[in-house]
């Protein structure tokens, strides 16, 4: 293993800052308001020098942040379930998803929401997502084609969407948890 040098730990740290910045901007005043110039300005540097950590700008970014979101999210996922199994399983997905969403509503965005230039269901799918995908899959047990855990994911991500907009009851929440756990329990008929 290569140690860093002092330049590429500058980097690093530069890269970071850019996307906390990033993030912050977006979780107080949405996605629309993060540009490259309030970004530059947040780090104290150049544009141009936020172009060379991300080509791609604010897109660039946001996928970035949004991958760091699937890398998480599954972790709390999987960290959910352990030892559990059949509805209680499900159950702990779902809060750990809609606590995870409701906490991070800005990099939820960037996962859900925004153009971040990937791909879902198909073989170029990044591993990320795949695993993120597969979490979700184990909780229901699906063993088809996804359908099953595609219909959990919408179950859930429209969940996540209505309670952020004050739609639901919040008082609610863990009946729908329990009902939407019935529903994809393969043991209850």
């Amino acid at each position: 293993m290569t140690v860093p040098t002092a330049r590429q730990r500058r980097s690093d740290e530069r890269r970071r800052r850019i996307l906390d910045a990033a993030q912050e901007r977006a979780d107080a005043e949405g996605w629309a308001a993060v540009t490259t110039r309030h970004l530059a300005d947040a780090i104290g540097y150049t544009q141009p020098v936020l172009y060379r950590h991300f080509p791609g700008g604010k897109t660039e970014i946001m996928r970035v942040i949004a991958f760091e979101g699937f890398v998480e999210l599954t972790r709390l996922c999987r960290s959910a379930v352990v030892h559990t199994r059949g509805p209680r399983a499900i159950e702990a997905v779902a809060v750990a998803y809609l606590d995870f969403a409701a906490a991070h509503p800005a990099v939820y965005e960037a996962m859900f929401q925004q153009p971040i230039e990937t791909r879902f269901a198909s073989e170029d799918t990044e591993p990320e997502l795949r695993a993120g995908f597969e979490a979700l899959a184990d909780a229901v047990r699906d063993d088809g084609d996804g359908t099953r855990t595609e219909v959990f994911w919408g179950a859930l991500h429209g969940i996540s969407q209505l309670e952020r907009a004050g739609r639901m009851r919040p008082e609610g929440r863990s009946r729908r948890i329990t009902e939407l756990a019935a529903c994809f329990d393969q043991d209850t008929p």
